[in-house]
């Protein structure tokens, strides 16, 4: 499965809250990526919450746009990435 790298925007922030409400939220968007045949692997943000970089498995960009779209995220950029591992040559 191919993994992609998303960076999106969030101008005012994004703000899940760090509790049943914020988990309930993460579910909902996983439950919809799945329709679409769609992994989120995991993300990273910025301290300022207005950017992330999300790693998702998903049989192409197409599909990644349409879980974005039916989660109500946006997206700024779809990368094809492969892991590099600093311990690689071992």
């Amino acid at each position: 499965m191919p993994r992609y790298l998303i960076e999106r925007t969030f101008p005012d922030g994004l703000a899940i809250p760090m509790n049943a409400e914020g988990a309930a939220t993460c579910q909902t968007v996983v439950g919809k990526n799945m329709d679409v045949g769609v992994t989120w692997v995991h993300s990273y943000v910025t301290e300022d919450h207005k950017k992330t970089f999300c790693v998702y498995d998903g049989p192409s960009p197409e599909a990644i746009r349409q879980a974005a779209e039916r989660n109500g995220l946006p997206v700024d950029r779809i990368s094809l990435v492969s892991v590099l591992d600093p311990y690689f040559y071992r």
